[in-house]
């Protein structure tokens, strides 16, 4: 608490400048300050874990992105889960769990209707930045069911398939059936992707030839491709499509520190040869779906279907850190920052 009122202290992290390249801690900035009090239609949030997410690093650029631009000085862009601690709002009562943009820091006063109420009742908060996630399961269900749309039988690519989206992605293709490879980098996630999540094959970009592997994988090619990566993996899987292929493009991580100039796919004529199709999505172009995707992911995670490895870093001085080893490789899983 404040020394000088009952307001809680609130510890965020700012961005201190600019870099070219992946995030890395040192151009953060811990600060702390007293809460604001909510306004009308605001509620005060007490922070419980924050999500951390490949899309953050698109705000840290010295121009405005899909996700918007944090200014030097202004708090780190972040979603997450905590419980209602004041409210000037009639959507939301004290103690209630509550999801939405918390941004990176421990209490967060924000206009009521940016937040969800989630029921905490029955699955664990961090499910919600998880499975549950509109960051992470929502989109890995839209982006297989609705734009890759893998049938039985068929087979599947995932690249990133060891971290948050690329897991839940792999996993539903699974479900319906189909044969499923993925890409990650280094043995250690391969055989996560092989012995914990139960893929087909994995193959480890650090250490293999991705197209000779590939091959050997689906010689007969690949139906769908769940693309997290962009770039060389892009064109590798392009180059091994079988006809009426769909290609659905989840994000382009390799991309995002130099998105003013982007590497394109270059086999992209493969798409006419093969009479096949690429799609881009984000999560938001779904939202009328949103209580579908969110009841079949509950009953899949409830079942045991559906898991999700969960790595955790422990405080909010942690934050700098998880955000450079999210671009290192450093995680498996759904990586999180516990309040």
């Amino acid at each position: 608490m404040s020394s000088s009122t009952n307001q809680p202290t609130n510890r965020k992290v700012t961005l201190k400048e600019r870099r070219d390249g992946p995030p890395v801690a040192s151009q953060f900035e811990l600060v702390d300050e007293e809460a604001r009090v909510p306004g009308d239609g605001e509620i005060l949030v007490a922070t419980d874990t924050i999500s951390v997410d490949a899309f953050i690093r698109t705000s840290l650029n010295d121009w405005s992105g899909l996700h918007g631009q944090t200014p030097i000085g202004g708090t780190i862009t972040a979603l997450g889960v905590g419980r209602v601690v004041d409210s000037k709002s009639d959507r939301f009562g004290v103690g209630d769990a509550v999801t939405g943009p918390t941004l990176a820091q421990t209490y967060a006063t924000m206009p009521a209707d940016a937040f969800q109420k989630i029921d905490d009742s029955e699955v664990p908060m961090s499910a919600y930045l998880g499975i549950l996630g509109i960051t992470t399961g929502v989109t890995a269900y839209f982006g297989m069911r609705y734009v890759g749309q893998a049938k039985a039988g068929e087979t599947v690519v995932v690249s990133g398939a060891a971290g948050a989206v690329g897991t839940v992605a792999a996993q539903i293709a699974k479900i319906d059936g189909a044969r499923v490879i993925g890409i990650a980098g280094g043995p250690h996630k391969v055989r996560y992707l092989t012995e914990t999540i139960g893929l087909d094959g994995g193959i480890d970009y650090k250490g293999e030839d991705i197209d000779a592997r590939l091959k050997e994988l689906a010689p007969d090619g690949v139906d769908v491709f769940f693309d997290n990566v962009g770039g060389e993996q892009l064109d590798i899987v392009l180059d091994n499509i079988r006809d009426r292929a769909r290609i659905a493009i989840c994000g382009a991580i390799s991309q995002y520190g130099h998105q003013q100039d982007v590497r394109g796919p270059k086999l992209y004529l493969r798409l006419a040869e093969r009479y096949s199709r690429m799609e881009g999505f984000t999560v938001m172009h779904f939202a009328e779906h949103y209580p579908e995707a969110y009841a079949q992911l509950t009953e899949w995670m409830k079942s045991g279907a559906l898991k999700l490895p969960e790595h955790i870093e422990d405080g909010i001085d942690a934050f700098p850190g998880a955000l450079e080893k999210m671009f290192s490789g450093g995680h498996m899983g759904k990586l999180m920052v516990k309040i």
